[in-house]
């Protein structure tokens, strides 16, 4: 089994968010791919097979501790690899329950990728869920930015995204990992996508992801779409598209940019660059 570990959403050749990716001819057992990805270590590894000739493909996501429904950075890296292996295309993926698109083509040393989520959705987050997280994080609600309301926010999976006024409460942003998995848990979320607007279309974030087994993620395309789709939601001054910085406090500085429409739930679309791993 060839493993490739490629970074996702990379900032030229340095930072991103490492995925492992396995393409193959029959998907492995549920079993071997669970422990797969908890050898590989990296927050999540994407394995794919083709469905119908080179163009078609059934995807499921593994992180060292369980299944998620959908990982935007690892999708990124698949189509990287895919551009590498089949050439600059769009490809259809099938997931357990979601069809999107990821296209990849290469540029040099570097692989220019982008995919359409699945729709977004979002609700305001209710008290125990805001004031729990709140705790976790050691923050109050007199950090949070009254612009952007704690949200569940929907993407391909279930985020909290919280937004803060402080860029430095972002890059302070600690908690306990059992706690956090717990929390996670409790309330079926994937990741805490904490944000930090810098500008309408500008944004700093990172995202806890004990539900993984790793304290935080460097790029997370899932949480991007989720986040964009809550900005079209609130009527965010949002101008169809946004660009997210992510990773930069843990020294893996991450690019995410995000386009939208204004059609409510319609997909969004994520793209960056990648970079094959040594």
């Amino acid at each position: 089994m060839e493993i490739l570990k490629i970074a996702a959403f990379s900032d030229g050749d340095s930072g991103g968010n490492p995925a492992g990716v396995v393409i193959g001819d029959i998907l492995p057992t549920t079993e071997t791919m669970q422990r797969v990805a908890a050898q590989v270590g990296f927050s999540e590894t994407a394995f794919a097979a083709p469905l119908d000739g080179d163009k078609k493909w059934r995807v499921r996501y593994f992180s060292p501790e369980s299944e998620v429904p959908f990982c935007g950075h690892a999708t990124i890296a698949l189509g990287a690899a895919l551009a590498l292996k089949f050439g600059a295309a769009e490809y259809a993926l099938t997931l357990n329950g979601a069809e999107v698109t990821v296209s990849g083509e290469q540029d040099g040393h570097i692989i220019k990728a982008a995919l359409q989520s699945p729709p977004t959705k979002s609700a305001l987050a209710n008290d125990a869920m805001v004031d729990g997280a709140l705790k976790l994080l050691g923050y109050s609600r007199d950090d949070l930015d009254p612009r952007i309301p704690p949200a569940r926010a929907h993407g391909g999976a279930d985020h909290l995204i919280l937004a803060l006024k402080d860029r430095r409460k972002l890059a302070a942003m600690d908690y306990d990992l059992d706690a956090g998995r717990t929390y996670m848990s409790t309330h079926n979320i994937v990741t805490i996508a904490l944000i930090v607007s810098e500008t309408n279309t500008l944004f700093h974030a990172r995202n806890a992801f004990a539900s993984g087994g790793v304290l935080e993620d460097p790029a997370t395309g899932a949480a991007a779409a989720a986040f964009a789709g809550y900005l079209r939601d609130i009527s965010w001054p949002h101008g169809g598209k946004v660009n997210i910085i992510q990773g930069e406090d843990m020294g893996m500085r991450s690019l995410l940019r995000a386009e939208f429409t204004d059609e409510a739930g319609s997909s969004v679309r994520l793209s960056g660059t990648a970079r094959v791993m040594e």
